[in-house]
């Protein structure tokens, strides 16, 4: 397929490199900071209109919701889609944003598709992600050897526009309610004199063993925290978690708990550092460091 590829940050970059060598055309919209390995990998056109206009497929992988938008409407994307074309949005934003710009583009003749992500950056180099899509069976059935190269656990979460979305909201608050859960525990291990890091290897045996006790707890432990998915990001989805919630008449408790644990790192100069980099409020107010 002739597949243009819009958003080629942390997780975009390997994605788009993994449909590449799966065989399939790509294009992307001219950056300063396009990487060599792109470069070679694909054709570089002037801008995001242009990508569209070339490819039969446009996926793209954009930070929020008004990105977006801007690149759909502003930048021209979807005027510039040839009618029969596929839209493909893999970002994780607004599932009601999402049902309105599904609208727009699939009154002009084209189909569309929201496919978020969860997997983080060692996901998208290994093709290993988890996508979750919301769209027609028949535009789902087309982008199967698109996910197949992208990702393993691939599932075609409704028709409705707006389910993926949907889905990775619910990813977003069960993975950041157990980042929470596990840092507190180790900072409470810690303070009342346990190793944390044996205290995490009897857990991992057990009820509590989770993929963020495995990852996410061997980050907390040493403090490194290079970014697989970072804390704006995540306070970005809880944020749509917490609107979408207002709308539904819907209390999420812990979501909101969780989300001022994010801003406190991120007050703290932490915005950037990745997610499991909460532990250093729940540290901070524990007057404790894991780093003792």
């Amino acid at each position: 397929m002739k597949i243009g590829f819009i958003g080629l940050g942390i997780m975009g970059k390997p994605m788009a490199l993994n449909l590449a060598k799966a065989g399939h055309e790509l294009a992307v919209p001219e950056r300063a900071s396009l990487t060599a390995e792109i470069r070679d990998a694909a054709t570089v056109l002037p801008d995001a209109k242009a990508v569209a206009a070339w490819a039969d497929t446009v996926i793209l992988m954009v930070p929020d919701t008004a990105d977006v938008e801007r690149v759909l409407f502003e930048e021209g994307v979807a005027a510039a889609l040839k009618p029969g074309s596929l839209l493909i949005d893999m970002s994780s934003i607004s599932p009601i944003a999402t049902k309105d710009f599904a609208a727009r583009v699939t009154a002009s003749g084209s189909a569309y598709l929201d496919a978020p992500v969860s997997g983080g950056e060692v996901g998208a180099k290994q093709a290993t992600l988890t996508i979750m899509v919301g769209g027609p069976a028949d535009a789902f059935a087309r982008a199967q050897p698109l996910f197949a190269a992208m990702g393993k656990n691939i599932t075609h979460v409704g028709e409705a526009s707006g389910a993926g979305q949907t889905c990775k909201v619910a990813n977003q608050i069960i993975v950041a309610l157990n980042i929470q859960a596990v840092a507190e525990a180790l900072v409470f291990a810690s303070k009342a004199g346990a190793d944390p890091a044996r205290v995490r290897q009897a857990l991992m045996g057990g009820f509590a063993s989770s993929r963020i006790l495995e990852v996410h707890a061997e980050r907390m432990l040493n403090h490194t925290f290079t970014p697989g998915f970072r804390i704006r990001l995540h306070q970005k989805d809880l944020n749509i978690a917490l609107s979408a919630a207002r709308d539904l008449e819907l209390s999420l408790p812990n979501t909101a708990l969780a989300q001022q644990m994010f801003s406190a790192c991120a007050a703290g100069g932490s915005a950037e550092l990745d997610h499991s980099a909460l532990v250093l409020a729940v540290e901070q107010l524990a007057g404790h460091s894991l780093q003792k």
